[in-house]
């Protein structure tokens, strides 16, 4: 690999990174041909972008990041690394799991979510738990509405009068 390869890849995967908030790093060795086929089109599937890649390039690719401390990271680049990146947190966690539901790879490395390192494969279940940002604003959501409910209830109930609004509140006071 020339000089100038490297260094597009380097641009290519900063890129990357750039622009998704959510890195996995995984250990695919073993994976047969038809199996990272699999994998691919999963990662396809929910918008999971995969890419097998040398790891002292992506360290190169880490340091020019603007924004993000990936150091952390840096003790399981070796070996064979397959990277996945996208924009939920808890979406590759969920993929690797059900994925290794018929295979026994890829190992979950580490993972980079929201500022936060998470390292080896034993945190690929804290890895699923995490909410995304949409399921945390509709549960916001939810919970404002709540109340607001309840006063809508309160005044269909009384029938729409002043003395039904009154006698809503006091039973509810």
């Amino acid at each position: 690999m020339t000089r100038e390869e490297k260094d597009l890849q380097i641009k290519e995967l900063t890129q990357m990174l750039a622009d998704n908030s959510v890195l996995y790093l995984t250990d695919a060795t073993g994976l047969n041909a038809e199996a990272t086929t699999q994998l691919r089109r999963a990662c396809y599937k929910n918008d999971i972008g995969m890419r097998v890649v040398k790891n002292t390039l992506l360290r190169r690719a880490m340091d020019a990041s603007e924004g993000a401390d990936y150091s952390e990271l840096y003790e399981v680049l070796s070996g064979q690394t397959a990277l996945l990146v996208g924009n939920v947190g808890n979406a590759p966690a969920k993929l690797l799991k059900e994925f290794r539901k018929k295979n026994d790879m890829p190992v979950l490395k580490a993972a980079y979510v929201e500022e936060s390192t998470y390292l080896g494969d034993d945190q690929i279940d804290a890895l699923t738990a995490i909410k995304s940002k949409d399921e945390l604003v509709a549960e916001l959501i939810a919970l404002l509405q709540s109340p607001i409910k309840n006063v809508v209830g309160a005044l269909n109930s009384g029938g729409n009068t002043v003395s039904g609004l009154v006698k809503a509140l006091q039973e509810r006071g």
